[in-house]
């Protein structure tokens, strides 16, 4: 199961109490302080990895603690440091805190980390203490507390391209004859209810990432469909690839409602660049395709792409143009 959402709460270990002792060796009535210094707290750690698609873990688990530090000892013994914890996430994860919503850090690369929480520090014994004036202190330091949060985990999958489009537009049948991956295909509308991720391997030993999303509905942003929820896993892509069906009645009103929801969403999406293509080209006519060809989409100044997932017509020029944008 796909999950790219999720709330838990972190908390990293207390440091230990420095401890009040004196020295009792025989021969040494008056042996000096000698309590030893709390370890400190344990941290929580986040990394990145590779490995990881789904938030789902974190549905089930929801704390995430460290260990305290032990108090000191006597005979100047330091107590032991707790563990940090290392949790794993999805390459692509935004940390927030729950209550701001800023953005904490972006694991946006593999093995990237972040302490996200500091084990609290050690207190310190009482040996730390003596003075010429005060030679027996009994008194020594707490341990530190270790600090806590409640975080927003989100996930954005990191693609190259990104493809929008209607439902049944045909982006999961395309996806799955660029590349390996192997969406759910079917001929009606919301097939796709997760993201997919697929890798485009190009002439010899290039390759880019597209992603492919569930189908855009005018009115999305109004909470409509299912695609606007999964909107976030586009915004890190170079490149849109708008997706419009060869048979539609209303090409241009395709493309605009497909533009306007973008819009609606994030400045950051309707400011990518995109590429309008015409799915679908087996199921007209060879002198129709002729006049799409040359069609014209008020507001869209490209050449407009043209191509079939079924007969392969036209997907050697889409792979090339992408390839030129994304290295641009």
């Amino acid at each position: 199961m796909f999950i790219d959402y999720a709330k838990i709460y972190i908390k990293a270990g207390n440091g230990g109490d420095g401890a009040v002792a004196f020295r009792r060796e025989k021969y040494v009535p008056k042996g000096g302080p000698a309590g030893g210094n709390g370890g400190n707290g344990g941290s929580v750690i986040f990394k990145a990895d590779r490995n990881l698609t789904t938030l789902l873990d974190f549905r089930y688990k929801k704390k995430y603690e460290a260990e305290d530090g032990d108090p000191g000892g006597s005979a100047l013994k330091d107590g032991k440091g707790g563990k940090d914890i290392i949790v794993k996430l999805p390459v692509g994860t935004l940390i927030k805190d729950e209550t701001t919503g800023e953005i904490i850090f972006d694991l946006d690369a593999d093995q990237k980390e972040i302490v996200i929480a500091q084990g609290g520090k050690g207190g310190k014994g009482n040996s730390n203490f003596a003075t010429s004036t005060n030679q027996t202190p009994r008194f020594a330091e707490p341990g530190r507390s270790g600090e806590e949060k409640n975080v927003v985990l989100e996930l954005k999958l990191i693609a190259d391209v990104g493809l929008v489009g209607f439902p049944n537009a045909g982006k999961s049948t395309l996806i799955s004859v660029i590349s390996e991956a192997k969406p759910k295909i079917a001929d009606y509308p919301f097939t796709t209810l997760e993201p997919n991720l697929g890798i485009v391997r190009y002439k010899d030993y290039m390759s880019f990432t597209v992603a492919d999303i569930p189908g855009i509905i005018e009115d999305a942003h109004l909470g409509k469909g299912l695609g606007l929820k999964f909107l976030r896993h586009i915004e890190r892509t170079k490149i849109l690839l708008l997706m419009i069906d060869i048979t539609s009645e209303d090409p241009v009103k395709d493309y605009k409602t497909l533009v306007k929801e973008l819009e609606h969403y994030s400045k950051i999406l309707s400011g990518k660049k995109k590429i309008l293509a015409f799915t679908k080209s087996d199921l007209i006519e060879p002198k129709e395709l002729k006049k799409l060809s040359v069609k014209k989409i008020p507001g869209y100044h490209d050449k407009i792409l043209i191509f079939s997932s079924a007969t392969s017509y036209g997907i050697k020029e889409l792979l090339e143009v992408l390839w030129k944008e994304l290295n641009i």
